[in-house]
């Protein structure tokens, strides 16, 4: 959908005059799964599909909020917007943004109409829900002149996440829809939040994003599951080793210390966080010398690291991913977000990108009988007013 018709659906619901334009990326991460809550590094970069926010200010004593995406509408008083609604309710991303600002005393003064439409597909694993936080967030601090800087609407937007929808997710997702630049990847450390813009040079590659349609859902139980055993491994390490998350360990230090960690399962969960530490930083080293292909081998590895050790793949993602590797021309092929559902992440040699969709796509659906989508992908902008 274009700006224009966007706009024309606005004027239906809330009549003529003049409106801002808003737009936050969803993301897709090349490598990092897992390592964002745990103070390690990441590697996303910002998609050119994400979440348009279309507001007006008006003289009302309410908000009004609606979206194309869904079926339900709320209009709701000033003195309504810090306060979280019903568990899976998707206002709770746009007021959980709003409570923050409420937090550091600054208010809207008057109502708005707002209409949101987001083309990330919900449930792929490419952060629909912080595409929305963050475009909340920018527009809200523009239209009021709340004066926050962007990292700041990136840190209200994790907040919002983790108090409104109940998902302690790290900072990646909502950093990447905040802070994107086009063409390149964020280097994250997520422990001390410093950042590099990496330029992503891929001659002769595409990035093709494979949508399982099995959609995750992260605020049940499992990513959450996740993050305690995580802390259980800190817990377990720091008679031996103090340190406040895995991030802060290399691998050899780990390995060193892995005995002090009894129980095998949370073990497991801690060797790939470390592991994945050490593969982030390693290919973006690799990707900076030009060099490809063990970039790819390293995202093969993630993959099989989320599988065994962290267990956070499933059928469909493993599925995918197994067909995306007998084509010729994969370079690497990985889950990314979350996991338990969502999308797989593909180097592919541009002659063979055409052949991996119709291939891939085919054998998928024959193991799976679901019929998945793929999407070369193009790196853009991270949050902003377009109009």
């Amino acid at each position: 959908m274009q700006v224009n018709e966007l706009k024309k659906e606005f004027e239906k619901f809330y009549g003529d005059g003049e409106c801002h334009v808003y737009f936050s990326p969803g993301r897709v991460n090349l490598i990092g799964e897992h390592t964002d809550y745990n103070g390690g590094f990441v590697f996303p970069c910002a998609l050119s599909f994400g979440t348009y926010c279309i507001l007006r200010k008006t003289n009302n004593d309410y908000f009004q909020l609606r979206s194309l995406n869904q079926k339900k509408s709320y209009k709701l008083r000033l003195d309504e917007l810090s306060k979280p609604m019903e568990k899976g309710n998707w206002a709770n991303y746009v007021l959980g943004v709003i409570a923050q600002f409420a937090k550091d005393e600054l208010f809207p003064d008057s109502g708005a109409d707002i209409l949101f439409w987001g083309n990330v597909p919900n449930g792929a694993g490419l952060s629909s829900s912080a595409s929305l936080e963050v475009v909340t967030g920018v527009a809200i601090n523009q239209e009021y002149r709340f004066g926050k800087d962007q990292l700041s609407i990136v840190k209200y937007s994790q907040k919002a996440e983790h108090e409104f929808a109940g998902v302690m997710c790290g900072i990646m997702d909502q950093f990447a829809s905040g802070m994107g630049k086009k063409d390149h990847a964020i280097y994250l450390n997520c422990d001390k939040l410093e950042y590099e813009l990496v330029p992503i040079k891929l001659e002769g590659v595409k990035i093709v994003i494979g949508n399982t349609n099995s959609p995750h859902s992260l605020d049940e139980s499992k990513y959450n599951e996740r993050v305690a055993e995580c802390q259980a491994a800190v817990k377990a390490i720091n008679p031996s080793r103090k340190i406040a998350n895995l991030g802060e360990l290399c691998l050899t230090e780990f390995n060193s210390l892995e005995n002090t960690i009894e129980d095998e399962l949370i073990r497991k969960r801690a060797r790939h966080v470390v592991s994945e530490i050490e593969r982030t930083q390693k290919a973006v080293e690799e990707l900076k010398k030009g060099n490809l292909f063990e970039f790819g081998q390293l995202m093969n590895k993630s993959h099989d690291s989320l599988r065994d050790d962290y267990e956070v793949t499933g059928r469909e993602l493993d599925c995918m991913v197994n067909a995306a590797r007998k084509i010729e021309g994969t370079i690497g092929s990985r889950m990314t977000g979350g996991g338990f559902g969502g999308s797989t992440v593909n180097l592919v040699k541009d002659e063979f990108v055409e052949e991996f969709i119709e291939k891939v796509g085919k054998e998928y659906t024959q193991n799976t009988g679901i019929v998945g989508e793929f999407y070369v992908a193009e790196i853009g902008d991270g949050g902003k007013r377009i109009e």
